[in-house]
């Protein structure tokens, strides 16, 4: 298949393409390139360098799939500009998945968030609960949901609300959950734990891609899905970066009260099954920090690389 794959250079991206390429996918990996290209070079890889708000700059044609992966990602970086974060996780979407219906695509995967849910008290949260999403970020994804499925007679459509994601990337991100508590205990020697007592979910960034890959080889999984396997405590997390790296675990007063757990049967219902856990990412960026792979880059931090190299 010829697949278009948005923010196909970012941290979920760069490890996407590589797994849809040795599937035999050809690929048109279109990023603006905010955080640099760390994808490498292949026969059936076209990397498009262009900004997903321009439609013109995106060509659909001979396109079987699309997987729309782009966004601005996570909440501070989102509300640095609520314009751009409107334009580009919300308008930007429109556009496309209209010219996608317009020349014939048959398929639209859209990453969404399990973030669109916002603070749930509810023990398992569902597809079918209401949605309560509280910062930029979030609203302008439970727009881009609502958007993509408004297609959904005219081309397969799959939304996936993804957990908060782990793991190695050769795009990483250092200022997510897991691996930031572990960049910290290996370069300090000392966890910084906020709170500790809010739940949040998981996935590992190989079950994520993974799933992806699943999704557009059984178009008949068609809606929206959770995907988080672990819901556990900052604590918790800390506790076993713990066990991996020998670092001190220091708990401060924290402001936000977030807390929240999913529930991903719905997906699993579909045979798709996860192979690794935090406890892997763990051990797999604490192995390659130690080989010299893993390092602490500024543009592995979201919301500082913008505020100094893109707003």
């Amino acid at each position: 298949m010829k697949l278009f794959v948005t923010g196909a250079c970012g941290y979920k991206g760069t490890v996407l393409v590589p797994k849809l390429l040795e599937h035999g996918h050809e690929v048109v990996a279109f990023d603006i390139q905010w955080f640099g290209n760390h994808l490498l070079p292949h026969p059936n890889l076209t990397m498009v360098k262009g900004d997903i708000r321009n439609i013109d700059e995106v060509d659909l044609e001979g396109v079987d799939a699309v997987i729309h992966l782009s966004s601005v990602a996570n909440d501070p970086c989102g509300d640095l500009d609520p314009k751009l974060t409107w334009e580009i996780s919300c308008l930007a979407t429109m556009q496309l998945a209209d010219r996608a219906k317009r020349v014939g695509v048959k398929q639209f995967i859209y990453a969404s968030s399990g973030s669109v849910y916002g603070v749930s008290d509810e023990p398992q949260v569902t597809e079918d609960l209401e949605l309560f999403p509280l910062s930029e970020y979030n609203k302008t994804k439970m727009c881009g949901e609502r958007i993509v499925l408004s297609y959904e007679n005219d081309m397969t459509v799959q939304i996936v609300r993804p957990a908060t994601v782990c793991g190695y990337s050769p795009r990483m991100r250092l200022d997510v959950s897991v691996n930031m508590l572990t960049m910290q205990a290996l370069e300090n020697g000392k966890i910084t734990v906020f709170g500790g007592e809010q739940t949040r979910p998981n996935i590992h960034i190989d079950d994520i891609t993974d799933l992806y890959v699943f999704l557009l080889h059984n178009p008949q999984h068609t809606g929206v899905y959770n995907a988080g396997f672990e819901n556990l405590k900052i604590r918790e997390i800390a506790e076993m970066v713990g066990e991996h790296v020998d670092a001190e675990v220091v708990v401060t007063p924290s402001n936000d009260p977030r807390s929240y757990r999913v529930n991903s049967d719905k997906l699993l219902a579909t045979g798709f099954r996860p192979k690794k856990t935090v406890r892997d990412a763990i051990r797999e960026l604490a192995g390659l920090h130690s080989q010299g792979v893993l390092k602490n880059e500024p543009s592995f931090y979201n919301l500082n690389w913008m505020q100094e190299e893109v707003l």
